[in-house]
């Protein structure tokens, strides 16, 4: 993966954290903005950067806040996004992470380690696949990165995303929920089975008359159904 090719923004409200991660990440040879707030972020063109970095606890506007904003845009609905924050209570994680965040790090945190992370998430965003899933009016394009329900677009997150091309790719298997777990989310993170029903239903939600496909097999897990 060539580092220079993907552009970040970074919003925090502590100067010094903003001077560090943008320091370390150019270093690693990505091409970084810094916004010292969510409302400074939001009177930019979002769509450019391939990946947010956000603070959640800022002045008016929360990370968390600002997240909600970018997967109602279409335009910035699949840039993926990192939570910064020194809140790690499991709700907190939680929270994020059902919002549609891609990964979640806590404060102090090892630059090294928030490079590595980031290198995951923007690797599973380029993430090949080759040709479009179809279920009667379903149609799942994995390389587009897609979905479209009786011709209408429907916006998902990328983890609701990744979620359903698995459960589509193994159509009528039975998926634990380890297994969608390590097929959708970072090897080194950390990923309790109610994140992946709260992203379960979410997604069922949004998929309208296919909601009713996704199944559960109650002691075993999920799985997609006629």
């Amino acid at each position: 993966m060539q580092n220079h090719s993907f552009r970040i923004l970074v919003v925090d409200d502590e100067a010094d954290i903003c001077d560090i991660l943008s320091y370390n990440l150019r270093k690693a040879g990505y091409e970084v903005d810094v916004a010292h707030s969510a409302e400074e972020a939001l009177k930019t063109d979002l769509s450019v950067y391939d990946l947010f970095l956000l603070d959640v606890m800022m002045g008016e506007m929360s990370g968390f806040t600002m997240a909600t904003r970018l997967k109602e845009n279409p335009a910035t609905t699949r840039i993926p996004v990192i939570f910064l924050t020194a809140k790690d209570s499991e709700d907190d994680t939680l929270e994020g992470l059902s919002l549609g965040a891609d990964d979640y790090i806590t404060k102090p945190f090892s630059i090294r380690e928030v490079v590595a992370r980031i290198g995951v998430v923007l690797r599973r965003f380029e993430k090949p696949q080759s040709t479009a899933m179809v279920f009667r009016t379903l149609t799942v394009d994995p390389v587009a990165k897609t979905v479209t329900v009786d011709g209408a677009p429907v916006l998902l997150t990328r983890i609701e995303f990744e979620l359903l091309c698995c459960l589509l790719e193994s159509r009528g298997r039975v998926l634990s929920r380890q297994d969608l777990i390590s097929r959708v989310w970072p090897k080194d993170e950390v990923v309790l089975d109610r994140t992946v029903d709260v992203n379960i239903t979410r997604l069922r939600k949004k998929i309208g008359p296919y909601a009713s496909c996704i199944r559960t097999r109650s002691g075993y897990g999920y799985f997609f159904g006629e």
